[in-house]
């Protein structure tokens, strides 16, 4: 397993619309491992492939706590089918680092996806996991969770990200 390089914020990768995945082999699998290794490391919650630099649609979740036993949830192609409720809580981004924000989202969700091994699934999911699998979709469809802001606070954030972003790279 590999640890990947995260992008960040303004990456044009992140823009995009991933392509569905039609292949279901070894690189996928691998890929897949790596994401978790890079979300598990981070740490994070959720890891979409475009935020490794891979446009394909395929994301990694596990909303455990971190002194609990792994919850993996590896999601191929995954869509929302039906959401009900609302929630508005604080996200953050693997690759917007340092900033957080509320965002509204739908409280429950259910999603359709394929496993590894090519299987249809679906599940049903509330709280954090309901959260991050809409956040790790919208990364698939090339929305970031600040593009949810009103246009006031996405130019609040716009002002905040030169300062981290030149906190960052004096990090490097």
């Amino acid at each position: 397993m590999a640890l990947l390089k995260i992008r960040h914020y303004p990456d044009p990768v992140l823009k995009k619309v991933a392509a569905p995945v039609t292949e279901f082999d070894d690189a996928l699998r691998q890929l897949a491992n790596d994401m978790a290794e890079t979300m598990y490391a981070a740490p994070g919650v959720g890891l979409a492939a475009p935020q490794v630099g891979i446009s394909k649609r395929l994301t990694v979740i596990d909303c455990s706590a971190r002194d609990e036993d792994a919850q993996l949830l590896v999601l191929v192609n995954p869509e929302i089918i039906d959401q009900e409720g609302e929630a508005c809580e604080e996200e953050g981004c693997l690759s917007v680092p340092e900033y957080y924000a509320k965002v509204n989202r739908s409280a429950r969700v259910k999603v359709r996806f394929q496993d590894l091994d090519e299987q249809s699934h679906i599940i049903e999911a509330q709280g954090l996991t309901a959260i991050a699998c809409q956040h790790e979709i919208d990364h698939l469809d090339g929305i970031l969770f600040v593009d949810h802001l009103s246009p006031l606070k996405r130019s609040i954030f716009r002002k905040k990200w030169k300062k981290i972003e030149e906190h960052l790279l004096g990090q490097m």
